[in-house]
């Protein structure tokens, strides 16, 4: 069960600079915080692109030393994308969902079902804000124990209770332009159950289960900007219970799933 939040706030955290492999990226957020004169309390929930992570903990291919396999070079040649890339896809996916190119496009689209079981375009396999040429950047390889890690860290530091959402951006079936999701939690429910609770006007909630860490991750992008250089927003106001959760938890069963 949720309260209602009278108000809430979102900082972005200035001065985090360029991350590299084996950086202790709970230290650098803990340098952040500190240099923002920000005060933690219960209930505060840091929201972290996955980008800083995955740099972090050295989820940054070369395509210089990627040889294509067969399958990969037959969808470049199909998408018009670099073969090379399109094999780290593929090695980051369990299967292509589907890989299509309209006659004005300079390159296709591939939507791939992820490893961990996301389903989004590339198989989150990015080349912006790398820093880079021919490099391109993975999620980690479990953003849940990457979030439970940076949050047991922030906890310990600033003896208080914190929640951690990890974020990717992702396009959405049926809806143009992109949101912030999330890919990993720490404390955070993934989804709250409103079943059983009443609107406004006394109509006891049959269906409604709000994605919480999705509606967290999505408001964090109106301050991650992709040249802002602003990786982690802290927001303090929310109202939430700590619950041991997962961000797979809101990827949706196969048998519910109406078309697969």
């Amino acid at each position: 069960m949720l309260s209602q939040s009278k108000s809430l706030s979102m900082t972005a955290l200035a001065g985090i600079a360029d991350i590299l492999p084996g950086d202790d990226l709970a230290d650098v957020l803990v340098k952040a915080i500190r240099s923002n004169d920000v005060v933690l309390n219960d209930g505060d929930i840091l929201v972290i692109a996955h980008k800083v992570v995955s740099k972090a903990e050295g989820q940054v291919v070369s395509l210089d030393g990627i040889e294509p396999g067969e399958e990969a070079r037959q969808l470049a040649t199909e998408l018009n994308k670099d073969p090379r890339k399109i094999e780290v896809i593929l090695r980051e996916s369990r299967r292509v969902v589907r890989a299509f190119k309209h006659p004005q496009q300079a390159e296709g689209i591939l939507i791939a079902e992820h490893r961990l079981g996301f389903i989004c375009a590339n198989a989150a396999v990015d080349e912006s804000n790398v820093g880079e040429e021919n490099t391109v950047i993975l999620l980690p390889k479990d953003p849940d124990s990457s979030a439970r890690r940076i949050c047991a860290a922030l906890e310990e530091t600033f003896a208080v209770r914190l929640g951690v959402v990890i974020t990717d951006t992702f396009g959405r079936p049926w809806r143009m332009g992109l949101v912030n999701v999330a890919i990993g939690l720490a404390n955070v429910p993934a989804q709250v159950s409103l079943i059983g609770e009443q609107d406004a006007f006394g109509r006891e909630l049959a269906v409604t289960i709000p994605a919480l860490a999705d509606e967290i991750a999505a408001a964090s992008g109106l301050l991650m900007s992709k040249n802002g250089k602003t990786p982690a927003i802290l927001f303090q106001g929310v109202d939430w219970e700590s619950a041991p959760s997962s961000a797979t938890d809101l990827i949706r069963p196969q048998k519910e799933d109406l078309f697969r």
